[in-house]
């Protein structure tokens, strides 16, 4: 009687925490979509509630971690059970990163709209970030429904991710030896897509925190990358 007792109180504080996961990962789905909006349509008040935004993101982090830890030190869990929470952990810190990367794209907005037009590129940014969102929105489903199947999709799917991105790259490397005046705000459209192929890796990365809490050991090959920019993006 009194292990199904701890065990109920296990249940109820991981739900608790799960729910908090799901409202941290709302916030986050918004903030990718609003910054990608926010640049397009050149709208600095929106760029800003989005850099305003990313405290409350932060905030849940912070009580994610405090609330797993407090399950760890009180309800002592076993192997599977201190998996869960963990992932838990993991998957927040993810989340945590996704939402600088937008706060970040969001601060570069206010500069670009000082700057020249960029509405064209930053049409191919929104739809380069509604991809990522979806991914997200995904992956939390499947988190939520343990579902390995459609995690593994998610992963496959950020190479369609990194195949924009390097579409973009390129594109971005065009204009700059075209027009030296067009180095700087392409410069930091490069940062920008940059920025949301990062969100893709961090989505793939909690799909397979998903995949590894379902079965107990990791995807066997490394995740398929399609970004072939990644040096060149690094010496630009």
């Amino acid at each position: 009687m009194e292990e199904q007792h701890i065990a109920s109180a296990f249940d109820r504080d991981l739900e608790a925490i799960q729910a908090r996961i799901m409202k941290m990962g709302g916030l986050v789905e918004a903030a990718i979509m609003e910054a990608a909006r926010a640049l397009e349509t050149r709208d600095e008040e929106l760029a800003q509630k989005v850099r305003a935004g990313d405290k409350a993101i932060d905030g849940l982090e912070e009580l994610i971690n405090e609330e797993a830890a407090r399950v760890i030190a009180i309800r002592a869990p076993a192997a599977v059970d201190l998996r869960v929470v963990l992932s838990v952990m993991k998957i927040a810190g993810n989340l945590e990163r996704i939402g600088d990367y937008a706060k970040n794209i969001a601060k570069r907005t206010g500069v670009l709209i000082q700057g020249h037009d960029t509405t064209e590129s930053a049409a191919a940014l929104r739809r380069m970030a509604r991809e990522v969102e979806l991914m997200l929105k995904d992956a939390l489903d499947a988190y939520i429904q343990r579902d390995v199947e459609l995690a593994g999709d998610v992963i496959t799917r950020d190479q369609d991710v990194d195949q924009m991105y390097n579409a973009l790259f390129r594109e971005f490397l065009t204009h700059m030896m075209e027009d030296p005046r067009n180095i700087t705000p392409c410069m930091h459209l490069h940062f920008i897509a940059k920025n949301i192929e990062r969100m893709g890796d961090h989505v793939t990365s909690i799909c397979e925190e998903l995949i590894y809490l379902v079965t107990g050991s990791r995807p066997e090959d490394d995740r398929p990358k399609a970004d072939i920019t990644s040096v060149t993006a690094q010496e630009v």
